[in-house]
């Protein structure tokens, strides 16, 4: 997800994207330990996004 999307989107919005990744990274996990899935950069992705978003709810203060 691009930075000036996430920027656009109100600090409520941006706490459930929040959610929403924490919870798909956990399940990515999951799947690579259980060796289901091979997309390991997917979760690096959301790992970036999930920092993006931090980052804008902390300057949003």
């Amino acid at each position: 997800m691009k930075i000036a999307e996430l920027r656009q989107r109100p600090k409520e919005e941006l706490k459930s994207l929040l959610v929403e990744k924490r919870a798909r990274i956990d399940e990515i996990g999951f799947m690579l330990r259980q060796k289901k899935t091979k997309n390991v950069k997917e979760a690096a992705g959301l790992r970036k996004d999930v920092a993006r978003i931090l980052t804008l709810i902390n300057q949003k203060l």
